[in-house]
């Protein structure tokens, strides 16, 4: 298992626990929930990772991704 701030740029990565009740809520409403299937489309140096959800894209500051745990998703699975 790995968390959000260790996924690579381009990787296709599941949602597989966002720990804190507060951000889960939060995050669903922008379609990030454990068991999505997302694309890390960009990470900034020392700053947030981006995440693209279809055609919307969402910046995770790098300590709250640290707290989300992913894994890569299976090829040829759409995200």
């Amino acid at each position: 298992m790995m968390t959000l701030d260790q996924a690579e740029k381009g990787q296709r990565i599941e949602i597989v626990k966002i720990p804190d009740e507060k951000i889960r809520v939060q995050a669903i409403r922008l379609g990030i929930f454990e068991g999505s299937k997302l694309l890390c489309s960009e990470k900034l140096p020392g700053g947030p990772v981006i995440l693209q959800n279809r055609m919307q894209e969402i910046a995770i500051g790098r300590n709250l991704a640290r707290s989300i745990e992913v894994k890569p998703a299976e090829r040829g699975e759409k995200i």
